[in-house]
């Protein structure tokens, strides 16, 4: 199974592409442009959206669904917003279809035209906010922390599975608040909680920044965002967090009397993830082979092969088992005994294997008789055999254990793939020879980060947040400049 993977090495878009296919994770549509995420792709976003749901609880948040359409008129309202989403707006302008009199197939009814024209949902923000106009009066409705589970609609020229489709799974939070300090509080703490959940469940090492105004949300003050690298050198954005001031509130009108009976605006946040974090996931610890998934996202963890070709052999097996799974159950370790004898275990070790499982048990006759038990681990792929009494107690430590060194690894990959240059030269040379984030000094404008991208295709990723005062040069344009932010070619 393996070798129907093509190699990172050879073309890593490829591989990347059979992997999503070939571990049975997600398939492209009858429509262009979007993909259907199958049961295996969709346990692993399961495990996501329970996982953030419950921090974003324990923080006060809660849930609510706003509609999928909103009128053409309220993406106007907020003339930086309409500018950064225009271009992607799938746009509805009838209600009814008919069968065409002179024979041409079903047709749009010319006569069902919309009085207004709907835009199907891009992000929320204009629908969300009209409806809070509604619910916010006081200084005492505030702050307001609303969650939304939900599918967007962006019409991309050029998709690929999770990463970039027209059509994704997301959440997107939108709260309202008092104060801007409190509003900037909000849009911090969210950005935390995302980068906590990357570092401690997807073991994926993120950095935290704020982004440059060149490539700041359409309506946003500011953009904080979360930059990963990915195994073939480039950035990944994996999630925003927005501060969004009183833009928002001033396009609605959304007040509040504050504790003076003074009409003052409302201050705004917006954040989100996406499915786009499957695509993460899958880069970061992926090989030639298959999925590498981390043990706090598997859907499985634990798949025992049973050595048998009988119903006898196999409930044997079982039975000898059973200690085992109740040791399973009660640690919430989740597992699947592979019960199916008609294949064979070497077809099966490949399907497990592909589909990423963290532990792979394999159990027989022999193994009873010899009071052990072989058990492969995915991330290095190392085989041993243990004695059967040890094994409860060794695969809790192992799901430990791997955990921890896909963090090691990738945070091993990020910090050696990240560079500090001084020149332009140099700047080029590791752009097109190594890859990664390049780090250097950037003076600040416009002009210069639009060059670098217009002759290198690389981005400012970030200003990141945890640098100190420095002064230094800008490798293009040769001026002086005291902030370091990060290059990169991305997804």
């Amino acid at each position: 199974m393996a070798k129907e993977i093509t190699p990172q090495g050879q073309d890593y878009s490829q591989w990347y592409n059979d992997l999503v296919l070939k571990a049975g994770l997600a398939e492209h549509s009858a429509v262009k442009g979007c993909m259907v995420i199958k049961p295996y792709g969709y346990a692993i976003w399961e495990k996501m959206k329970e996982i953030l749901d419950k921090k974003f609880k324990e923080t006060g948040h809660v849930n609510a669904a706003f509609p999928l359409f909103i009128p053409k008129n309220f993406l106007s309202k907020e003339a930086a917003h309409v500018d950064g989403f225009a271009k992607e707006c799938a746009v509805v302008t009838h209600y009814r279809l008919k069968n065409d009199p002179n024979g041409g197939g079903i047709v749009v009814d010319p006569e069902a035209k919309l009085e207004e024209e709907l835009i199907v949902r891009p992000t929320s923000e204009t629908i969300i906010w009209s409806t809070y106009k509604n619910w916010i009066n006081s200084y005492r409705d505030l702050p307001l922390l609303i969650n939304q589970w939900a599918n967007v609609v962006r019409w991309e020229m050029r998709t690929r599975l999770f990463l970039r489709t027209t059509e994704f799974f997301w959440q997107e939070g939108h709260t309202a608040h008092e104060t801007a300090q409190e509003a900037q509080v909000e849009t911090q703490k969210m950005l935390d909680i995302y980068a906590s959940f990357m570092y401690d469940y997807m073991a994926v090492p993120v950095i935290k920044g704020v982004k440059s105004a060149g490539e700041r949300f359409a309506g946003a003050v500011d953009t904080y965002t979360l930059e990963g690298l990915m195994q073939d050198g480039k950035a990944l954005q994996m999630g925003t967090s927005h501060f969004l001031g009183q833009n928002f509130a001033k396009a609605f009108e959304v007040k509040f009397k504050n504790k003076k009976n003074n009409d003052e605006y409302v201050w705004a946040t917006s954040w989100g993830v996406s499915t786009r974090l499957m695509g993460a996931l899958i880069m970061s610890h992926s090989d030639d082979e298959g999925l590498v998934l981390p043990p706090r996202l598997a859907p499985l963890q634990v798949v025992i092969i049973p050595i048998c070709t009988t119903e006898q052999q196999l409930y044997n097996i079982k039975s000898h088992l059973s200690e085992f799974i109740d040791f399973c159950n009660n640690e919430n370790i989740t597992y699947k005994i592979d019960s199916d004898l008609k294949s064979s275990a070497g077809w099966k070790f490949a399907e497990y294997e592909m589909k990423g499982v963290p532990i792979r048990l394999a159990l027989g006759g022999r193994d009873m008789d010899n009071g052990t038990i072989e058990i492969v681990r995915r991330d290095t792929r190392e085989k041993k055999t243990i004695p059967f009494v040890a094994l409860n107690n060794y695969v809790k430590k192992l799901l430990i254990e791997i955990q921890e060194n896909l963090l090691y690894r990738a945070t091993l990959r990020r910090d050696d793939g990240t560079h500090d240059v001084a020149s332009w030269q140099e700047f080029t040379d590791i752009l097109e020879n190594k890859g990664g984030f390049i780090r250097a000094f950037w003076d600040g404008t416009q002009e210069t980060e639009d060059k670098v991208k217009e002759l290198t295709k690389a981005t400012i990723r970030c200003i990141p947040l945890d640098q100190e005062e420095e002064v230094g040069i800008d490798p293009l344009s040769g001026k002086p400049a005291n902030i370091k932010v990060l290059y990169a070619k991305a997804y």
